[in-house]
């Protein structure tokens, strides 16, 4: 796509301004950050301009435009006049969609909220910079608070801003940035971003040794005397899990100012334009379109929908959480969990009527919940549900492998077709599920999680339950596999290993070699024996949740999973001939 570029002008001061795909019906206004010029978009802008008319200019004091030596010249009441002065050159008839990175967006915060402007702007989307006035806001309540928990979130975020006290001092960061910091910078970036390909701007050292006044000329006055500043626009926020300046702490209220919001994480760091400017250009395609549609917020496609933000979001908030099993015991127990904690829910089961009650069930909690009824140790099941959710747009953060049966009895009669259930379902549900939905979230790049349920049983061999021990043995195996293999694309794999828990797994465990009055009775003694243990599906559902939020890679539940798994390592000679006593 052809570039082309012009200088304009906004009261004597000269702005560069490029375009491409000028005839297209639809414009998108980008607006670069600190220390950088337009060329930083370059990436994401290949993408978008294939099918939208796409403008960047050079924020006054970077790049080709004009840099005035005073502070007071840039002020956000300056740079707003600058992007009026734009627009009139890009789209004087039409309104923009915005898109604000870093500094861009706390300037993207000032134009959205501006009550002249708001029609200008069709939709506001924010990356790694928040409306001054908000933070503001944030910092006074909570002080105010007096709660140790805020002042500790603010600590964090004074923390991670540390820069922006350096910028105040004289001198410090001009003399830094001409003294050879321009030349350094693109190492920085790969060496602190793990940006591999981030080419020296030409203007580098203007960008960095100018744009310190933004922060000198606004921080200090808009955070110690916030305004009230709220937009009807359509809002999305973009928010880089490993941003080492901005955190989402920042954004916990933004709901307060912005009733129409979608927030959405993205796996990377703060210049996640350059390192990921594929999945940049997605998000942004993807809002664009639905706001040029027309429809009603609610009726957003489901892959934007989940992210839609109504009241305060919660630790789940926008993910979306496949859980197999799901009809009862951990699977249903786990999925409420996920629900209550803002996540959106599938529930997966064999049995129609339980899937439906569960998902019923996260419904009632606030959850966006379907069901579906699959037999998972069907490979073809499994694809039919991908294409299902590919259509939708849906790619899980979380996947739960909790589908399981129970099996009993000899070695020698446990027939092949036996075998082969319990594989089926035990183990080779895994490997589908996981293959699937692993390879879909690490192209989605969106962190995702497989949680991988085996068993006690995996740790310590039994010769009553060759079966069993063995598939769970195998699953926390593979998923000791996966972990290493599927950690170069960030995806999480955490195995879980409960002891005996009262699931009512033992009333549908097929006891072999047994008549079927003998089989009901083996059930109903396995039955009360779990029940007397007690411990209850809630317990491992709760461990799962937990090792979610603080990143742990097995969880062991009950008191025989830690011994059985203590005797296996301790004295394996132990364990197998413990396996040799009638213990189930």
């Amino acid at each position: 796509m052809n570039e082309s570029s012009q200088f304009i002008e906004n009261k004597g001061l000269r702005l560069h301004v490029r375009e491409w795909n000028r005839n297209a019906d639809t414009t998108i206004v980008l607006v670069h950050g600190y220390p950088d010029c337009s060329h930083i978009w370059d990436a994401t802008i290949s993408e978008l301009a294939k099918r939208f008319h796409v403008a960047v200019y050079d924020v006054r004091g970077a790049g080709k435009s004009d840099a005035p030596h005073r502070t007071k010249n840039y002020t956000l009441e300056h740079l707003t006049d600058d992007f009026r002065a734009v627009l009139s050159a890009v789209s004087p008839e039409k309104p923009v969609h915005l898109v604000g990175h870093d500094w861009g967006s706390i300037q993207g915060w000032e134009f959205a909220t501006h009550p002249n402007l708001q029609e200008r702007i069709k939709s506001y989307t924010s990356i790694s910079g928040p409306s001054l006035d908000h933070v503001g806001h944030w910092l006074k309540q909570g002080l105010k608070s007096g709660k140790p928990a805020q002042i500790n979130k603010i600590a964090k975020q004074i923390a991670h801003s540390w820069y922006i006290a350096a910028f105040h001092l004289p001198v410090l960061a001009p003399t830094l940035w001409k003294s050879g910091l321009d030349k350094l910078w693109p190492r920085l970036l790969q060496h602190v971003e793990g940006i591999e390909e981030c080419p020296p701007f030409d203007s580098q050292r203007k960008d960095g040794a100018m744009g310190v006044h933004l922060y000198r000329a606004n921080v200090i006055p808009r955070i110690t005397s916030p305004q009230e500043k709220s937009t009807q626009l359509p809002v999305q926020l973009l928010v880089p899990k490993r941003d080492k300046f901005v955190t989402p702490m920042l954004f916990e209220d933004l709901h307060k100012w912005v009733p129409r919001l979608w927030c959405e994480e993205i796996n990377g760091g703060h210049w996640i334009q350059v390192s990921h400017p594929e999945v940049v250009a997605n998000r942004l395609c993807r809002f664009v379109d639905f706001i040029e549609s027309g429809a009603a917020d609610s009726d957003a496609p489901s892959g934007l929908d989940r992210h839609r933000v109504q009241g305060t979001r919660k630790v789940f908030s926008g993910k979306l959480a496949v859980v197999t099993g799901a009809g009862n015991g951990i699977g249903r127990e786990t999925l409420l969990e996920l629900a209550k904690a803002g996540a959106d829910v599938i529930a997966i089961d064999i049995d129609t009527d339980a899937a439906a009650r569960t998902a019923e069930l996260a419904g009632l909690l606030g959850a966006r919940a379907t069901s579906y009824t699959m037999d998972v140790g069907i490979a073809g099941s499994w694809d039919k549900l991908a294409r299902e959710l590919a259509k939708k747009e849906q790619v899980p953060d979380i996947l739960i492998n909790n589908a399981g049966i129970g099996m009993a009895g000899p070695f020698l009669q446990t027939s092949r077709a036996d075998w082969r259930r319990i594989l089926n379902v035990n183990l080779w549900s895994v490997i589908y599920g996981s293959q699937l939905f692993g390879k879909q979230m690490a192209e989605a790049q969106n962190d995702g999680v497989i949680i991988n349920v085996s068993s006690a049983a995996a740790f310590s061999p039994n010769r009553s339950m060759s079966a069993y021990s063995t598939t769970k043995a195998a699953v926390r195996m593979l998923s000791d596999c996966m972990r290493a293999d599927l950690a170069h694309h960030s995806v999480r794999v955490i195995t879980v290993c409960p002891g005996i828990v009262n699931s009512g797994i033992t009333d549908r465990t097929r006891f072999v070699g047994k008549s079927s009055e003998a089989e009901n009775e083996d059930r109903n003694r396995a039955s009360k024996l779990y029940a007397r243990r007690n411990l209850s599906p809630a317990a491992v559902s709760s461990s799962i949740i937990k090792a979610l939020i603080n990143d742990q890679d097995e969880v062991l539940v009950g008191p025989e999973a830690y011994g059985l798994n203590l005797i296996g390592r301790a004295s394996p000679s132990l364990s197998r001939w413990l396996a040799k006593l009638e213990l189930a």
